[in-house]
C-alpha cells in the first residue's frame, strides 16, 4: 500500500474545490495498515461537504479504528471535475486519510441515505478500477457493501453489491470484521464461500445468494437459491439495545473547509414512535432508545472543548421528545465550561413548549424557526398520523413571533394518499394565518412554505400507495403557485418553494423497485448520470430512456397501487414490523384514524419491540410536555406500559444499568 498524494497534489489545482480531497481534519485517524488487519474504506456517495458531517460514518470510523484487527479510512464521491481528471491521469478512487487507492482495502462500505446517489456508487466502484457488477469481480477485488436507510430495499443495487447491512451498524461491523479476518488468515478462497460466511452474520443480506422470481411481469418473491444451506429466508435488522454503551463519536471530525451542518452533533436518542405513516425513518428505527441525560451533557461538554465549536446540535428524529431535553438544554446553556454556546434542535416539534426551549437556547438575534406540519388540513394530518392541531401550530407561531423570531418556515408534502385540492390549498391558508398571527408582533412577518412530493417507502403503511404522477405533482405545485399569484394581497408575507417533481418520480422508482432496476441504474450511470441528487445534474430523460429500454414503465413501477398480498422487493428483509400491523395502519389512514405515540400508551404490537425482546429505553418516566401530538396523554387511564429506564451514570462515564418501571 502506498499513498497517491504526490500524484494527486499535482492535479488538485485544476479542480473547483481541492479542499474536498486533502483530509487533515482535526480528529482524523492515520491508521497503521498491516496484511492481517481488515481494511475498511467507508464511502459516502456524495460530495465531501455533504458527507463529512454524517454521524453514522463517523461512528463506524471510530469503532473500527479502535479494534486491533481493523483499520478504517474515509472516501467521498469525487465531483465531476476530479472524476474526469482521475480517468485522464489513470488515477483511482482514493481515501482522504492516507490517499490510498480504494483497491488497497478489503471492503468499500457505502452509506446510502438517499436513492438518487445510486449512480454515484457505480461511479466510485468504476473509478476504483473494479467491475461494477459483482459477478465480474474476482477474489482480488474488495467487497462492496451498503448500509443506511436505503439498504432496507437494496434490490435496485443487487447486482452491484456483495452485501447489505440492515439496521444499526455499531455491533455488526465488528462481527463482519471477525469473519473477514478469519478469511484472510485462512488464505481466502472462492468469493462465493466468503458470501456464505457473511450471510451467516445476523443483519447481513447477500443478494447473490437469493433469486428473484417473476410471473407475468410482476415479482412473486425473493428466496435463497437452491443449495444455500444456512442462508436465512428472512434477514432481520440489527438493533443496538442501549445507546449508553455507544458514546460515539468521541472525536468528531472538524473539517478545514465549509461543510453542511458544520457544528458539534450529539445524538440524544434513536428511534421514533410518533407513527407518522409517511416516515420510513420513524418506522425502521423503532423502538425508541434514549441516551442518558448525564451522558448527553458529558458528550456535549467534551465535544465542545475538543473541537472548539460554538454550536452543538442535539440530533434525533424528534429532539423535543427527548425526555431529558429541558435538563440537557438548561445545563448546556448555563455551563461556564461550554462558553458562549449555541444549542440547535434540528427537529422541532410544533408546539409552544418547543418554542420555549428554542427561546432558552437562542439568546442572540433570532431570525428563523422551522416547523413541519406536513399537511394543510386536520383531515390530512389524521391520514398521515401527524397529529398537530391548528391550535398547536398557531400557538407555536404566536410564541415564536412574540419572542423575537422574524421568519417561520413550514414544510409540507403534496401527493399524499386521499389528498384533494382543498387539502393542497389548505397549505396556503395555514401559511396566511401564520402571517396574520405574526402581524400582532411584527410589521412584516415572513412565512416560507416549502413543499415536496410524497414518495412511498418500504416498511411504512403507505408502501401500498400508488405515487402521484409527475403531471399530477406539477399540477398541484401550479395550483399553489397560481393561487398565490391571483391573491397576492391576501397572501402578502408568504413565500413559496418546491422540490422538482421530476426528481420525486425517480426517487419513487428506486424506493420500491426490484432488481430489474439494476439495468436501469447502470444505463443511467453509463449515460453520464452522476450526482442525480443535484438539480444541475439531474436528467429525467436519461432515466426515462433507461426504464423503457429495460422493458419497464413508471406506470407499473411507481404510480400503481399495490394489492394487500402483493409481493414486495423487501419481503425477505425485516425491519421488525409486522406486515399485518402496517396493513391495518394503512386502512386506518384511509379512514383518517390517528394513532398515538406508543411510548406512553399500551403496545400496538407493531413487532419492533416484541419481535426482538427489547423495549423503549427512556431517560425519564415522565413524558415530555407537549400538545396534541401524542406526548400529552393522561397516563393514569392507559394501563401499564413497560419501559426500560436508564439510571444516571457517573459524570464522564458511559455505563448505565436498566431497571424496570411500570407507568
Amino acid at each position: 500500500m502506498s499513498s497517491l498524494w504526490l500524484e494527486l497534489e499535482r492535479v488538485l489545482g485544476e479542480v473547483q474545490k481541492p479542499a474536498r480531497y486533502i483530509g487533515c481534519e482535526d480528529g482524523m485517524t492515520v491508521p497503521e495498515h498491516s496484511p492481517d488487519a481488515v481494511a475498511w474504506l467507508l464511502c459516502y456517495p456524495d460530495t465531501y461537504e455533504v458527507g463529512l458531517p454524517n454521524q453514522g460514518l463517523q461512528i463506524l470510523y471510530e469503532i473500527l479504528n479502535e479494534r486491533p484487527d481493523a483499520v478504517a479510512e474515509r472516501a467521498y464521491a469525487p465531483w465531476t471535475d476530479l472524476a474526469a481528471i482521475l480517468r485522464r491521469e489513470g488515477l483511482p478512487f482514493f481515501s482522504v486519510d492516507t490517499h490510498r487507492s480504494a483497491r488497497d482495502f478489503d471492503v468499500l462500505a457505502f452509506n446510502l441515505s438517499a436513492e438518487l446517489v445510486y449512480t454515484n456508487l457505480l461511479e466510485c466502484v468504476d473509478l476504483a478500477g473494479m467491475p461494477v457488477r459483482t459477478v465480474d469481480r474476482t477474489e482480488n477485488d474488495p467487497l462492496v457493501m451498503v448500509g443506511g436507510h436505503c439498504a432496507y430495499n437494496p434490490e435496485p443495487l443487487a447486482d452491484f453489491v456483495d452485501a447489505a447491512v440492515l439496521g444499526d451498524g455499531e455491533e455488526v461491523v465488528s462481527e463482519i470484521t471477525e469473519v473477514l479476518a478469519r478469511w484472510k488468515s485462512s488464505g481466502g478462497g472462492p468469493r462465493v464461500n466468503l458470501h456464505r460466511k457473511l450471510a451467516a452474520v445476523p443483519g447481513v443480506y447477500v443478494p447473490s445468494l437469493y433469486k428473484a422470481e417473476f410471473k407475468g411481469g410482476y415479482l412473486t418473491g425473493i428466496h435463497p437459491i437452491p443449495g444455500s444451506d444456512g442462508v436465512p429466508k428472512v434477514v432481520e435488522k440489527r438493533t443496538v439495545a442501549n445507546l449508553a454503551d455507544w458514546p460515539y463519536p468521541k472525536n468528531q471530525l472538524v473539517p478545514l473547509t465549509e461543510v453542511v451542518h458544520d457544528r458539534l452533533n450529539v445524538e440524544v436518542f434513536r428511534g421514533c414512535t410518533r407513527g407518522c405513516r409517511f416516515c420510513q425513518a420513524g418506522m425502521i428505527t423503532r423502538p425508541v432508545r434514549e441516551r442518558p441525560a448525564e451522558q448527553v451533557r458529558t458528550m456535549v461538554a467534551d465535544g465542545l472543548r475538543r473541537t472548539g465549536y460554538d454550536e452543538v446540535a442535539l440530533t434525533s428524529l424528534s429532539t423535543a421528545d427527548f425526555s431529558g431535553i429541558e435538563e440537557v438544554v438548561a445545563s448546556t446553556v448555563s455551563d461556564e465550561a461550554c462558553g458562549q454556546v449555541s444549542v440547535s434542535l434540528p427537529s422541532l416539534r410544533v408546539d409552544a413548549f418547543t418554542v420555549g426551549i428554542a427561546a432558552e437556547i437562542q439568546k442572540a438575534r433570532r431570525t428563523g424557526l422551522t416547523f413541519a406540519p406536513e399537511a394543510g388540513t386536520w383531515r390530512m394530518r389524521q391520514v398521515i398520523n401527524k397529529l398537530i392541531s391548528e391550535e398547536d401550530l398557531y400557538a407555536a407561531v404566536e410564541s415564536a413571533y412574540s419572542q423575537g423570531w422574524r421568519r417561520v418556515k413550514l414544510y409540507f408534502l403534496i401527493g399524499l394518499p386521499t389528498e384533494t385540492d382543498e387539502d393542497t390549498l389548505g397549505i396556503l391558508e395555514m401559511a396566511r394565518r401564520c402571517v396574520e398571527v405574526g402581524r400582532r408582533h411584527l410589521r412584516s412577518p415572513s412565512v416560507t412554505v416549502s413543499v415536496g412530493g410524497f414518495v412511498p417507502k418500504p416498511f411504512t403503511p403507505f408502501q401500498w400507495f400508488g405515487q402521484n404522477t409527475e403531471v399530477e405533482l406539477r399540477r398541484k405545485v401550479g395550483l399553489l403557485r397560481d393561487e398565490l399569484k391571483r391573491k397576492t394581497k391576501l397572501y402578502r408575507g408568504v413565500q413559496f418553494k418546491w422540490h422538482d417533481p421530476r426528481a420525486t418520480v425517480v426517487e419513487g422508482l428506486l424506493s420500491r423497485g426490484d432488481r430489474r432496476l439494476c439495468d436501469v441504474v447502470e444505463a443511467v450511470w453509463r449515460g453520464g448520470g452522476v450526482f442525480q441528487e443535484w438539480s444541475e445534474h439531474f436528467d429525467l430523460e436519461l432515466w426515462s430512456e433507461a426504464v423503457a429500454a429495460a422493458g419497464l414503465s413508471f406506470e407499473e413501477t411507481v404510480y400503481r397501487h399495490r394489492m394487500e398480498d402483493e409481493a414486495f422487493a423487501w419481503d425477505h428483509l425485516s425491519a421488525g414490523l409486522h406486515r399485518d400491523f402496517l396493513w391495518q395502519d394503512w386502512r386506518d389512514a384511509l379512514d383518517a384514524v390517528g394513532l398515538e405515540d406508543c411510548r406512553w400508551t399500551p403496545c400496538y404490537d407493531c413487532g419492533a419491540c416484541t419481535g426482538y425482546g427489547i423495549e423503549h429505553v427512556v431517560a425519564s418516566a415522565v413524558p415530555p410536555a407537549g400538545g396534541s401530538q401524542g406526548t400529552g396523554q393522561d397516563l393514569s387511564v392507559v394501563g401499564e406500559v413497560p419501559v426500560a429506564l436508564l439510571s444516571q451514570p457517573p459524570v464522564g462515564g458511559v455505563e448505565a444499568t436498566e431497571v424496570e418501571a411500570v407507568l
